[in-house]
């Protein structure tokens, strides 16, 4: 969407060209002539602008990053269990293996969309890289990707063969992602608009 060209990809992922960047006009600035003050006054300034203070960095160096599918940590996962959440009728309580050295604790409001015997060793596809929430009390450290219409939610599922914590890329799109998400920046908001699913049920960015 936004006037880019949707490709589908294999699996559950899809490539769009990258949007070029219009050129920033900067502007001259015009200084005013300086003033004649004592020599004493002027080598002293003239020290001073010796010795200039370094520039700080940005932290963490993710200030100049896109706000593109790159920023996301996809992988391959699988549901191992799913119970009911003990404080919410909509929510599911997952066990979700990701090729890590423990299973990650997932919530879900998947309910009323999908029945729990489904949700039992169930292949999807997690994004990893949010920033843990307490849901009702309990922490969710990871959210299931799903397609939904008006009608209806669906897990996503990763491509054939794949197996629990191999990456999920878009073409074109080389991984940028970071540890974890600045839930201030919205960059899953910023993205999420430019995913979509073709009619043949693949999924497209």
């Amino acid at each position: 969407m936004n006037g880019r060209k949707q490709v589908p990809l294999p699996g559950a992922t899809a490539a769009k060209p990258a949007a070029a960047t219009p050129p920033v006009a900067i502007k001259p600035t015009v200084s005013e002539p300086p003033k004649t003050e004592p020599k004493q006054q002027q080598k002293k300034q003239q020290k001073k602008a010796a010795t200039p203070k370094a520039a700080k960095p940005a932290a963490g160096g993710t200030e100049a990053l896109p706000v593109d599918v790159s920023r996301l940590d996809m992988r391959v996962a699988l549901i191992k269990t799913a119970t009911r959440h003990p404080d919410a009728d909509g929510l599911y309580l997952e066990e979700v293996e990701v090729g890590e050295e423990k299973p990650r604790q997932v919530i879900s409001g998947l309910v009323k969309h999908i029945p729990i015997e489904e949700m039992q060793n169930r292949p999807c596809i997690l994004l990893c890289n949010l920033k843990p929430a307490k849901m009702r009390g309990i922490m969710s450290h990871a959210m299931v990707m799903c397609a939904s219409t008006p009608e209806k939610v669906e897990i996503l599922a990763p491509p054939a063969g794949s197996k629990p914590g191999d990456k999920v890329t878009v073409e074109g799109y080389p991984a940028t992602s970071v540890e974890q998400l600045n839930p201030k920046k919205k960059v899953f908001e910023g993205v999420q608009p430019d995913f979509l699913v073709s009619p043949e049920g693949h999924a497209l960015y």
